[in-house]
């Protein structure tokens, strides 16, 4: 990702009050982690995600100097390419994360990471991608300086068809665009807003996609 080294300290500054928002957002997502999962995130940051998940294994990678700070105990951090994942086994993981990551790599950058993915999931695993949304957040979409690719939900989901993960489920309004802003972060609200049939102001999709098993 270009610029790394500024980027946490301009756009992407470390925010305690994140880590509440992504315990909410885990737990919104327990369902999606089995009993003992495997689990990995692409692009870990300040390891909010991945230290909330539930996991018997709990890795993460991103090219961070600092990532080994912030995971927490259980959790092993590799500073490296999340394009590259020569660390990992093949059909050793159960559930990829990658969270707002995928827009910042060029098109030969994404399709690698999703090759993969691919190659470290087990039959059956699952990779969940929360993104910004380009139809809803078009206005925003590059005050991130270091956005390449555009996504959209839909294009999303065609993408990683294409390249051989089945999709199985998508919410077009997930999140809002950025936790840059100044909506209201405390856990009850967040909580409450995941539960919303309609959620306001929403900038990011959720999509889960699976590695299909052979002969299902």
């Amino acid at each position: 990702m270009p610029g790394i080294g500024d980027y946490h300290e301009t756009r992407f500054t470390h925010d305690p009050a994140r880590r509440g928002v992504w315990a909410e957002i885990a737990d919104y997502l327990r369902p999606y982690f089995p009993p003992e999962a495997s689990v990995l995130e692409l692009g870990g940051g300040y390891c909010e995600f991945i230290n909330a998940v539930p996991g018997a294994t709990r890795q993460v990678v991103d090219l961070f100097e600092a990532l080994p700070r912030h995971a927490a105990p259980g959790v092993t951090a590799h500073v490296g390419d999340a394009t590259s994942l020569s660390f990992i086994e093949d059909e050793s993981v159960d559930v990829a994360l990658a969270s707002n990551f995928f827009e910042h790599l060029d098109r030969e950058g994404f399709e690698r990471c999703i090759g993969e993915v691919r190659r470290v999931l087990r039959p059956g695993g699952r990779l969940l991608v929360i993104g910004p949304n380009f139809r809803l957040c078009a206005a925003n979409y590059f005050d991130d300086y270091t956005h390449r690719l555009i996504f959209t939900d839909n294009g999303m989901c065609d993408w990683l068809e294409s390249l051989g993960l089945r999709v199985e489920r998508v919410e077009p309004r997930f999140m809002p665009f950025s936790m840059k802003s100044r909506l209201p972060k405390a856990r009850w609200m967040v909580r409450l807003y995941l539960r919303l049939p309609l959620r306001p102001l929403a900038g990011q999709f959720f999509v889960c996609a699976a590695k299909p098993v052979e002969g299902a």
